[in-house]
């Protein structure tokens, strides 16, 4: 994190930038915990991310807590590249309570694809989070989630068409960033064909023509902003919020087994 000094870092309270991880705290306890819970908070631009540094970060502390924003972890494996999208709610560590060298060699890059904060959570924190073991919860809770979506993609890139892939990969982003629109479902992000192609297992080529294929048939487009988005299809009944989402999804099967729909996960932050 940035020196005190710097105009990017300030201190807030922690249940004040992300209230739902006091959810489960009893309504006697909830203010004091509120009033008690100081982070340091470190704003970042877009681009790429060295994360370097954070390998001498005390292996004590939790981690760093996604405020808000966007971020790519990217796993480098050869000459392919796997990415993760993490987005407000996640909690990431960059650094490791031991030094492991690992047997197969790769490599992990991390990029800011929307400017974001993320909050410290230090050593310090996780003492006084002893007295809100709530939190604790409501922390585990989240990672469990990430895993859940990162099994979520997993099968997606097993489908046996990038068109598949990348439809089924728009609903399963719209979960959690998707927003409606008077056309249909917009997902603001910008992301591009190479970084698309990183997503869903594939190569830049094929999810070019693979998109133009989905955009010929209705379903899928890329704006011009890099932006997707999904046009309301005709008959569907016209509701608001997540249940327009939810409304709006396909059913897809994955990897030929189990139906994917799109499911609300709890995460209402949205990038701004």
């Amino acid at each position: 994190m940035a020196s005190a000094r710097d105009p990017r870092r300030r201190v807030a309270f922690l249940l004040e930038l992300d209230p739902d991880l006091g959810t489960l705290i009893p309504s006697g306890r909830a203010e004091e915990a509120r009033g008690s819970l100081q982070v340091a908070v470190q704003r970042l631009s877009v681009g790429y991310w060295n994360v370097s540094r954070l390998a001498q970060a005390d292996p004590g502390h939790l981690g760093l807590l996604i405020v808000d924003g966007v971020l790519a972890r990217d796993v480098v494996l050869d000459d392919s590249i796997s990415t993760e999208l993490l987005g407000a709610g996640d909690l990431v560590r960059p650094w490791h309570a031991e030094s492991i060298r690992p047997m197969l060699r790769h490599e992990v890059r991390w990029s800011v694809l929307a400017d974001a904060e993320l909050a410290l959570l230090d050593r310090r924190l996780a003492a006084a989070l002893a007295r809100y073991p709530e939190v604790y919860a409501a922390l585990l809770d989240r990672s469990d989630r990430r895993s859940e979506r990162l099994a979520t993609a997993k099968a997606i890139v097993q489908l046996n068409r990038v068109e598949r892939r990348l439809l089924a990969f728009f609903w399963h982003l719209a979960e959690r960033w998707g927003r409606v629109t008077t056309e249909g479902v917009l997902i603001p992000l910008t992301l591009s064909h190479r970084a698309l192609a990183n997503l869903v297992g594939a190569r830049r080529p094929t999810v070019s023509s693979s998109l133009g294929e989905l955009a010929r048939r209705g379903e899928l487009a890329r704006r011009p902003d890099g932006q997707l988005a999904a046009h309301r299809r005709p008959g569907r009944r016209r509701v608001a919020g997540r249940a327009a989402i939810r409304a709006a999804a396909p059913t897809l099967r994955l990897a030929g087994c189990r139906a994917f729909s799109a499911r609300a996960d709890g995460n209402r932050r949205r990038v701004r």
